[in-house]
């Protein structure tokens, strides 16, 4: 069911794309709420496949990690990217915090073990001295996601910062000191480093970065409100999407609805609200 949220809507009446936007947040390994949820989205059918036509499809990241089915959910949206390609539709899967911490070899919240289990076939091209310091039955997991290995060359190809009209999509917040760096220098510096192109951009563990900052998806006081509406000036974009910070109460907004706020806890990990955004004609529904 389709429900107008409709504070966003009145003070948003003006803001459109030429497309439909579906955004949702965090998923966290859970492909059965994954799958739920983009079938209520009318995105795709029974068989997983992309029914969107040419609506685009924003995920804010953290598709992995917490539960069993990383790479079965990275392979679902690899493909429904493939599909909607001809349909006139776009998906856009962006890169959260635990994307780039599997990138640097951070395993620390995979779902134990069946997460690793399913990269068992990958041996290339993480070194040895790289690798051994992993259980045996990890090594896997990690030459897919190191640098340059398949799986972070998938990520690679993905944005951190996605813009489509006066909306900015991020996983987890853009302050006004990484809005001036500017979205495609931010984006340049992730893909050169997941391909193996480059080095590892220090902002990627900021904790006020675009990958792990809560400013705007915490509670939200009239200085927070003030960097938001900074940054917004800066990226000239209107709303911001965030995810990142799971919302108990459900997707909402905040700074007088210039933030909206997905992460609703889709995966059981977080047995969550499953939930997302329909963007229409400047409108903002709610899909539950």
């Amino acid at each position: 069911m389709r429900k107008l949220i409709y504070t966003f809507a009145l003070l948003f009446p003006l803001l459109s794309s030429a497309k439909n936007i579906v955004a949702l947040g965090d998923l966290h390994g859970d492909l059965h709420a994954t799958v739920e949820v983009l079938k209520k989205a009318s995105i795709i059918d029974e068989n997983q496949n992309w029914i969107g036509k040419d609506t685009i499809l924003v995920q804010t990241g953290d598709q992995i990690d917490r539960g069993a089915y990383d790479k079965e959910i990275i392979d679902l949206f690899e493909k429904l990217a493939q599909q909607a390609s001809l349909e006139g539709g776009e998906v856009h899967s962006l890169i959260g915090n635990h994307e780039a911490m599997n990138v640097y070899g951070n395993f620390k919240y995979v779902f134990p073990d069946e997460a690793f289990f399913s990269f068992d076939n990958y041996s290339s091209p993480a070194p040895n001295n790289y690798v051994l310091r992993y259980p045996s039955y990890q090594r896997g997991r990690a030459h897919a996601f190191y640098p340059g290995g398949e799986y972070a060359k998938i990520l690679s190809r993905r944005k951190a910062i996605l813009k489509i009209g006066p909306y900015v999509f991020v996983h987890g917040g853009i302050l006004p000191e990484y809005a001036k760096k500017g979205i495609s220098r931010l984006n340049k510096e992730m893909t050169q480093w997941m391909s193996n192109l480059g080095p590892r951009p220090d902002w990627v563990k900021d904790s006020d970065g675009p990958l792990w900052s809560r400013h705007f998806s915490d509670d939200t006081g009239k200085k927070e409100c003030r960097m938001l509406k900074k940054s917004l000036k800066l990226l000239d974009a209107q709303i911001m999407f965030v995810g990142h910070t799971v919302q108990t109460e459900g997707i909402n907004s905040s700074c007088d609805g210039k933030v909206v706020r997905l992460d609703t806890g889709i995966s059981a990990y977080y047995e969550g609200l499953r939930q997302a955004v329909l963007i229409k004609d400047g409108k903002l529904f709610l899909i539950q």
